[in-house]
């Protein structure tokens, strides 16, 4: 049979990069103890609330289709969360809802790339990033971040990437995998980019509520002169601990979101009303649970490095934000990924090897900060074991 091309662009982009975790998974299926740190899963609860809002919601009716867009109290809500946010008044015609960050981000490239076209992707970048952009015909370009200065970009380095394919620039900030949080001054470097050569930010900002102590988060959707060419993918996976949900959101000029509301519904008209009624909710609302999962995510990261203090050949540093810690392993010798899988079948530890984010991530491993301090401790001593014996 004859297929599209569009299965060859995102051959090997999807479940391939997940190979580590996926024999992890078969040998705990074995019988086999395994500590995962490899998938940015919350481990905790969502808080009981949203929840319930979600249940009542459900048995009062709300399953019925929906609006392709989103129903009128959640954009309502929506208009509230990013006005405060910017500042400045968004209007409930400025986004689309979509079933998580992974679709908003599909749909948000189908809009803007014709075959050829340039993304400019900063290396290490999440795993599905070279999919999202190969799949409309686009070509991702890298640009490699420091792991030295903390992953932190160079500026004159995504300059020079620039050329006339060039359409439009993926940052993600809180990063997965890095821990980066890019600071006031770097976002509105990068947007004086996107300026100069009329290119589109797509931002993915899925940890934006999980940043650390001593850093702040901005988003190139704050600065008004930019609001044309911004747009926003995020949703209530990681901030509310609600993954399973698939509830995330496009924020974007007016402009955008009617010429783009045809291509979404493509692909869904209408996500669960009772869904949106819950994240409307959770969003509408503080909870203790969302405040717990940030401090203890802080606290494993701080037990990750106190397990890797006494190692001489395997580093790491805190993050800045988000919910991974990147492991350097350079100095053992091992790429990340003969690392991590050597860590699998030995040490019976589960993470990512720094190669499934880009060659950006090449001698190191992501650990996610999904277990308790004692494991996390426990996980530690095990890389370090490791490596002190390559």
């Amino acid at each position: 049979m004859r297929y599209a091309e569009i299965t060859q662009r995102v051959a090997g982009l999807g479940s391939d990069k997940w190979a580590v975790h996926i024999e992890g998974k078969n040998r705990r299926a074995a019988g086999e103890k395994m500590i995962f740190l490899s998938i940015g899963e919350p481990d905790l609860p969502p808080a009981p609330a949203i929840l319930d809002v979600a249940a009542r919601q459900m048995k009062a009716g709300r399953t019925r289709y929906s609006s392709g867009q989103a129903e009128h109290n959640l954009l309502e809500v929506l208009a509230r969360f990013y006005t405060k946010q910017t500042g400045r008044v968004i209007g409930e015609d400025q986004f689309l809802f979509l079933p998580g960050t992974q679709t908003a981000l599909a749909v948000s490239f189908l809009a803007i790339i014709e075959p050829g076209d340039e993304v400019i992707l900063f290396d290490p970048y999440y795993a599905t990033y070279e999919a999202v952009v190969s799949a409309p015909g686009g070509k991702p370009v890298p640009v490699k971040l420091d792991p030295d200065n903390g992953f932190h970009l160079d500026l004159a380095l995504l300059e020079k990437a620039i050329t006339p394919k060039t359409k439009a620039i993926l940052l993600n900030s809180p990063s997965n995998p890095t821990g980066a949080v890019f600071t006031a001054a770097e976002v509105a470097a990068i947007g004086a980019l996107a300026r100069k050569h009329d290119l589109w930010l797509v931002s993915d900002e899925v940890y934006a509520t999980l940043v650390h102590e001593g850093h702040a988060f901005t988003s190139p959707f704050f600065d008004k002169t930019l609001e044309e060419r911004v747009i926003v993918c995020s949703s209530i996976s990681k901030s509310h601990a609600l993954p399973g949900f698939r509830c995330g959101w496009i924020a974007a000029s007016a402009e955008f979101c009617a010429r783009v509301l045809p291509v979404s519904e493509t692909l869904l008209f209408g996500s669960p009303a009772f869904l949106q009624d819950a994240t409307a909710f959770a969003l509408s609302h503080e909870f203790a649970e969302t405040e717990k999962m940030r401090a203890l995510y802080v606290a494993r990261g701080r037990a990750l490095l106190e397990g890797l203090s006494g190692s001489n050949r395997v580093s790491a540093h805190m993050p800045e934000g988000g919910m991974f810690v990147m492991v350097d392993v350079r100095k053992t010798g091992l790429s990340g990924e003969a690392f991590a899988f050597r860590l699998l079948r030995e040490k019976g530890v589960v993470c990512m090897p720094g190669e499934s984010f880009g060659a950006g991530g090449a001698g190191h491993l992501r650990v996610a900060l999904t277990v308790d301090g004692d494991e996390m401790r426990e996980a530690a001593r095990a890389i370090a074991a490791l490596a002190a014996g390559v």
